[in-house]
């Protein structure tokens, strides 16, 4: 059959549905050969050929003629040779008679099949676009918008059709706004029949790590690299950075100009504070550093434990260890070392040699 309007039709519906040509017709000859099935006593020898040049639609039944039908072959795959010498007078047996079959033959039943089989087939090809998109970036960032909070659950929608349920306990408190837009993590994606189930995270490390890369060209590049990263979601997090080019200052290059790459970061997460810190392979240094704001006066370690006993001066001591501890605490996770803190006057008294 001619159908220019079709093929018209076509080019509209791939640019609008952002899929190709090529597989709306496929899902469009299926939904003919399912009409034909219906039409034809369930027989499945046909195939659909599509020529956009000349815009044609045809769908061709093909049956092997033979000199006896075989019960036991599927419908319509063959003939028999009597049959067949009524549509061709030269027919014989091994012969494949091809019919051209025109869809007002199908009936409203099999047209309305087919139909139905293009929107069933364009929307799962849709859900399947969908899935491959947030599959491929799965422990990757995307920008979400909070939809809805109810009860202890956030709705955010993700783009491309998709929305997603996230524990409110997984965002951070400043995220509980419907029409905020938060960065979040993808931590996994499903495939259900109903689309693409993403899991995200705004609570997750590595979505700190995905804004800094971002942020520093330098990170993203490789020519700087996060040796640890210990974070207290929504509070406080500590970053350890490395280098192997000595012109290149990592803390320096993680802060920007008047600190404006951490503050965009910083920004992304709705203010959490983010200590960077430099990554140095004498422990005595890396330690202390991963103390920082708190200033140090002696590092006693041992490598073998990997364990290390720091003195502070008396009014360090409360900034070094943090409030309820957290300073400490994120300095041991992102260092590797275990840190047991002392005050310069309790080491003094302990005869601990510094």
């Amino acid at each position: 059959m001619i159908s220019k309007e079709f093929f018209k039709a076509l080019d509209n519906l791939a640019s609008e549905r952002n899929i190709s040509k090529e597989e709306i017709l496929d899902v469009f000859g299926k939904g003919l050969l399912n009409a034909y099935k219906k039409a034809y006593d369930g027989k499945t020898n046909a195939e659909v050929v599509f020529n956009e040049e000349k815009a044609e639609i045809d769908l061709v039944s093909k049956s092997l003629v033979v000199s006896e039908v075989d019960p036991l072959s599927e419908p319509g795959e063959q003939i028999s040779l009597e049959e067949a010498k009524k549509l061709k007078k030269t027919a014989k047996v091994g012969d494949v008679i091809k019919q051209k079959i025109t869809p007002k033959n199908f009936g409203r039943l099999a047209a309305s099949s087919a139909k139905q089989m293009l929107t069933q087939g364009l929307k799962q090809l849709e859900r399947d676009k969908n899935y491959e998109y947030f599959f491929e970036r799965t422990g990757e960032m995307v920008i979400a918008e909070v939809i809805k909070i109810k009860n202890d659950f956030a709705t955010l929608y993700l783009g491309h059709d998709t929305e997603t349920s996230i524990p409110t306990r997984d965002l951070l408190s400043s995220d509980l706004i419907v029409g905020s837009k938060v960065s979040v993590y993808i931590t996994k994606v499903e495939k259900t029949t109903k689309g693409p189930k993403v899991y995200v995270s705004r609570t997750d490390r590595n979505l700190v790590i995905r804004l800094m890369e971002n942020e520093i060209p330098e990170l993203s590049e490789g020519v700087i690299e996060i040796y640890g990263l210990a974070r207290d979601p929504g509070d406080r997090c500590k970053v350890c950075v490395q280098t192997n080019d000595p012109n290149v200052d990592p803390v320096g290059a993680c802060l920007g100009k008047s600190g404006m790459r951490i503050k965009h970061v910083i920004d992304g997460l709705n203010g959490e504070k983010i200590d960077i810190y430099k990554y140095s392979e004498n422990p005595e240094e890396l330690i202390s550093n991963s103390l920082q704001p708190a200033r140090t006066l002696a590092v006693k370690y041992d490598e073998k434990e990997k364990s290390a006993l720091v003195v502070v001066p008396d009014d360090q001591l409360s900034l070094a260890i943090g409030k309820r501890g957290q300073n400490a605490r994120l300095a041991v996770q992102s260092s590797g070392w275990k840190i047991d803190i002392k005050a310069e006057s309790d080491a003094l008294s302990q005869g601990i040699d510094f």
